[in-house]
């Protein structure tokens, strides 16, 4: 029986280093397959442009996205853009977190105000946000204020209605037992709603962290004077498409970058539950 029992944990242990090793092997063709379709994509785009097979000018290329983006970290022009849009996003972000969760939470202890707001939030939450831009400007002004709540606006109401739907599908039989004890509406938010919706909160927040730089980049592009979404819509008017480019490149490494900081979040919280 002993040695049968051997021979079975070998054959467990052999199919599961096997398994690991698949794994391995899928995640390093993963990731090559990655960095190859990027460079390839690079590659085509510059020698397109070199062969003329593109116009250089209104297409532009790597090379003069690269250009043009080392001469203005040498003049430390650029730092100043990538910062303020940074900021507004991460102070949307932010604000859109707390108002969220507070506003969802006010709807879960309100049966008669959810059943009042919720068509209003969900026509709101439909509505282009675009739209509101100009309006925002009108009524707050060409500021730092418009750009935030321009980035609020296009992630708030989902993740209101997206948080407060989780709260509702939280297990009824934790709730009642819960009030069984003796606990109250309060003890039953803390204790069960809250932490059973965190990972739901987590992957709403990355949803968000996306939303809010979009709804940033739509406020920059029409009252402000610094940030990458100013670089872009002035860019284009003055047909300096190098600098168009090379911004809507660094969004999308900014974009990857705080997501990715949300992902570390969340794989830092799995671990302690």
């Amino acid at each position: 029986m002993t040695e049968k029992a051997n021979k079975d944990d070998c054959k467990v242990s052999l199919r599961q280093r096997e398994y690991l090793a698949s794994r391995a092997r899928h995640r390093r063709f993963v990731k090559a397959a990655r960095i190859l379709l990027l460079f390839g994509f690079l590659a085509l785009w510059e020698l397109s442009v070199a062969s003329g097979r593109i116009d250089g000018f209104i297409f532009s290329s790597p090379s003069r996205v690269a250009r043009t983006f080392c001469k203005m970290v040498a003049d430390r022009s650029i730092f100043g853009h990538i910062f303020a849009t940074l900021l507004e996003t991460v102070l949307s972000f932010l604000f859109v977190v707390v108002l969220g969760i507070l506003t969802a939470v006010l709807l879960w202890c309100s049966d008669k105000l959810s059943e009042v707001l919720e068509p209003y939030l969900v026509v709101l939450n439909s509505l282009p946000k675009s739209a509101l831009a100009p309006l925002l400007i009108v009524w707050l002004g060409a500021n730092r204020t418009t750009i935030i709540v321009a980035g609020m606006s296009v992630a708030i109401f989902g993740t209101i209605l997206n948080l407060y739907t989780g709260f509702r599908e939280v297990s009824q039989d934790k709730m009642k037992l819960i009030y069984t004890l003796g606990g109250s509406r309060f003890h039953v938010l803390t204790k069960v709603v809250l932490p059973s919706t965190v990972p739901a909160i987590i992957s709403i927040m990355k949803v968000n962290i996306g939303l809010c730089l979009v709804g940033v980049v739509i406020g920059e592009f029409i009252g402000a004077r610094m940030g990458l979404g100013y670089l872009i819509i002035y860019g284009s008017q003055v047909f300096k498409l190098d600098w168009v480019i090379m911004s809507i490149v660094i969004l999308c490494m900014i974009a990857m970058g705080l997501y990715a900081l949300i992902g570390a979040a969340e794989k830092w919280y799995r671990k302690r539950i």
